[in-house]
């Protein structure tokens, strides 16, 4: 793949990344969530591409 691409790509990667994790840590801050699960989805989209993808998980609050 061209490098340009992978750059972008992981740039991308990275943000959403980043600043997923700052807004979750946020809002859990907020919450008073000692001891509870969340159940997590990210939807991917991209225009021009028909492309959606979903991506699940579990986050544990802090004890």
């Amino acid at each position: 793949m061209d490098e340009d691409f992978n750059m972008s790509m992981r740039k991308f990667l990275k943000q959403v990344g980043v600043t997923s994790q700052q807004a979750i840590e946020g809002a859990m801050r907020d919450a008073d969530s000692a001891g509870k699960t969340y159940e997590a989805k990210v939807v991917l989209t991209v225009d021009g591409l028909d492309l959606e993808h979903v991506v699940t998980g579990t986050i544990k609050g802090q004890s």
